[in-house]
């Protein structure tokens, strides 16, 4: 089977406003740009479109939607990694926030829960690991479109491409403070076949 996974357009949080509800985020007019050619530039239907419950998501998904009208949608849990207390973002700005980001990815613990609402980056992986699970018990002709967010998807490619790393060596590779690792409607395309997942080209 194969699953691509793609990032939501930019949001309003990528754009660098502050987020009340990382959930709630929602896409800019350049986002909803980068949706619609998303869209039109899919070359087959896919026999399944997914979507984080995050509305960022389910608006990057619409105009897919709109185009493939049979084809099943289904909400799974690939929603953005939230690793820092919603008390430290709510209502901030990403400069905000930098010397907690610091901070957290400093510490490269993967187990290290930084409050209420927050999960580690040890639970992210098995969220991302579930997904993976989901998507091979899939029949083998199955073409998945799933939109999803940034640091899941560094999370499940992650998971293929570093199998010999432990957690925390997965973790000390995963951040990079000026540059996101996947933008905004980049893909992660994999394949999976009887020798296990494979990361496709672009």
């Amino acid at each position: 089977m194969r699953g691509i996974f793609i990032r939501h357009g930019e949001s309003t949080g990528n754009a660098g406003l502050p987020s009340h509800d990382l959930a709630l985020i929602e896409l800019t007019e350049l986002g909803r740009t980068q949706a619609q050619r998303v869209a039109h530039a899919w070359r087959e239907a896919p026999t399944l479109i997914v979507t984080s419950p995050f509305l960022r998501t389910q608006q990057t998904a619409a105009p897919t939607i709109a185009r493939f009208p049979g084809v099943p949608v289904e909400v799974w849990p690939i929603e953005e990694f939230t690793y820092l207390q919603p008390a430290r973002w709510k209502d901030t700005s990403r400069a905000d926030r930098m010397p907690h980001l610091e901070q957290y990815w400093g510490r490269a613990d993967p187990h290290y829960v930084d409050g209420d609402g927050a999960e580690s980056f040890a639970t992210l992986l098995r969220r991302a690991d579930a997904a993976l699970t989901r998507l091979a018990a899939l029949p083998d002709d199955a073409l998945v479109y799933a939109f999803s967010h940034g640091q899941f998807m560094q999370a499940v490619r992650a998971l293929v491409t570093q199998a010999e790393l432990d957690e925390r060596g997965k973790m000390q590779n995963f951040w990079r403070k000026d540059e996101p690792m996947i933008a905004n409607v980049e893909q992660v395309r994999l394949a999976r076949s009887a020798s296990g997942w494979q990361l496709l080209p672009p």
